[in-house]
């Protein structure tokens, strides 16, 4: 009789175990997935130089070197933009929709809109200006919209067909101190670093964060972060101050000289608000 209690006494704790696993096993089988809500995302480049607003043609302005220069055309490349949450996570904005051409002589370019956006508060955003190598020697197939080498691109001119490469920022004006025959000034930056023969490599990766202030994207929310855009920075920068009438126009051949626009440029980002 003894024995039989004793094997009794064994059993019930096993059993109540096994129940507790399938009990448990049960639970997890039935639990469903949270879904993943998207929405979408809008950045303002707003472009002023320095405290004013940019206003091509007309409005005279004063660079770093104390010259006068009124701005005829301002076009730049934003490509590869990544979102960081508040909890860090990285959202990348996918290849082939993540290549944009500002151009202050047509406002609809200037607000950026991205789409299928995972929902949740970001805290900074990041972007190249200018455009990777990997797409400057893509197929062409592969180049469409603002990346096509020819059509509208032949009129913005922001691509060398001679070098095939696109320029990533162009700034083009005229100044007292500018060409002796007829007043001009012209930067056109470009260069990836080369694809057969080596180049400097004139990309640069901008990081805005957006301090204690965040943009929150729902499913029927769509934040827009105002950037601000100041073209003085072209001329006055961690690389160098850039006199006009010392170089009245910088484009691939100067390479030293671009490399200081370029480490200029990175700098001409600030954050204005979000709304």
């Amino acid at each position: 009789m003894k024995n039989i209690f004793s094997r009794v006494a064994t059993l019930v704790p096993a059993a109540f175990c096994l129940f507790a696993l399938i009990s448990c096993s049960d639970s997890t089988d039935n639990s469903e997935p949270v879904p993943v809500t998207e929405g979408k995302l809008r950045i303002e480049f707003d472009n002023v130089v320095g405290d004013k607003n940019l206003v091509l043609n007309s409005v005279s302005y004063l660079n770093a070197t104390k010259e006068d220069f009124i701005v005829t055309k301002f076009n730049y490349f934003i490509s590869n933009i990544k979102l960081t949450k508040a909890d860090g996570t990285v959202f990348t904005v996918p290849q082939d929709s993540s290549y944009f051409l500002i151009k202050e002589d047509t406002k609809a370019t200037q607000f950026v809109t991205l789409n299928n956006v995972p929902s949740g508060d970001y805290k900074a955003v990041e972007f190249m200006v200018g455009i990777d190598s990997l797409r400057n020697t893509a197929p062409i197939e592969k180049r469409k919209g603002v990346l096509d080498p020819g059509g509208s691109m032949l009129e913005d001119g922001m691509y060398w067909s001679w070098n095939s490469g696109y320029i990533f920022l162009k700034l083009e004006g005229t100044s007292p101190k500018g060409n002796p025959v007829n007043n001009k000034f012209y930067y056109h930056i470009g260069l990836f670093g080369g694809y057969k023969d080596r180049t400097v490599n004139n990309t640069r990766v901008v990081n805005v964060g957006f301090g204690s202030i965040k943009a929150t994207v729902t499913e029927t929310a769509m934040p827009e972060i105002h950037l601000l855009v100041d073209v003085q920075k072209v001329f006055d920068g961690p690389g160098a101050n850039i006199s006009i009438e010392k170089y009245n126009s910088i484009m691939g051949g100067q390479p030293e000289r671009s490399q200081d626009i370029a480490n200029n440029y990175a700098k001409m980002f600030t954050l204005d608000h979000i709304h």
